[in-house]
């Protein structure tokens, strides 16, 4: 089953993003402008602790929005999460990838296609865009994963995801990490992308 697949690879995302950032100079900038380190690591454990929630509510046969306070209160939790010191972060970080595979773990086959009110979609859509959001911010922190490092899996997944934002007729050349860095806004791209999906 695709979403066991995925869950592995965001066990060992964890695994890694982890490792990478204990001990690391989290004030630094990340590769993504106007963010550190830091608001990397802030938004990934608010992502995983959203997506809890969505899946406790699944559960439940509830649905809940992501962020409290929308896109505006996301941003501001962001920047509220960056603004503690590095250790409670990463306390935070910890806490929250631990508990949302916990939460994922108890879910049936049958569980993956219940309703969330993230993109509209179901179960299964979130593990997938966590999959993507962990790996894609991971190689932000420029900690040493790369985007060359991204497997191709997720490669052709981000390309058919981020493909709508090719202007028409146009077309990418290079490796699969190489046409999806250029698609996620990672790498210089030969084509004005349009907004991300």
């Amino acid at each position: 089953m695709a979403v066991t697949r995925r869950l592995a690879e965001i066990g060992k995302g964890h695994r890694r993003l982890l490792s990478l950032v204990d001990g690391a100079d989290l004030a630094a900038p990340s590769a993504l402008p106007g963010w550190s380190r830091l608001h990397v690591v802030v938004h990934v454990a608010n992502l995983a602790a959203a997506f809890t929630r969505q899946a406790e509510y699944a559960l439940a046969g509830r649905t809940i929005e992501v962020y409290d306070g929308g896109a505006a209160g996301r941003a501001a939790a962001i920047e509220a999460g960056a603004a503690r010191p590095a250790e409670e972060a990463l306390r935070g970080l910890s806490a929250a990838t631990t508990e949302l595979e916990r939460v994922w773990g108890t879910a049936g086959e049958a569980d993956w296609r219940r309703p969330v009110s993230y993109r509209q979609g179901d179960l299964a859509g979130t593990v997938l865009a966590y999959w993507r959001e962990l790996e894609v911010h991971t190689a932000d922190l420029d900690l040493g994963y790369r985007t060359s490092d991204w497997p191709d899996e997720l490669c052709a997944h981000l390309e058919e995801f981020l493909g709508s934002r090719l202007p028409e007729g146009a077309g990418l050349v290079g490796t699969a990490q190489e046409r999806a860095a250029q698609l996620a806004g990672r790498a210089p791209c030969p084509v004005d992308l349009g907004p991300w999906p």
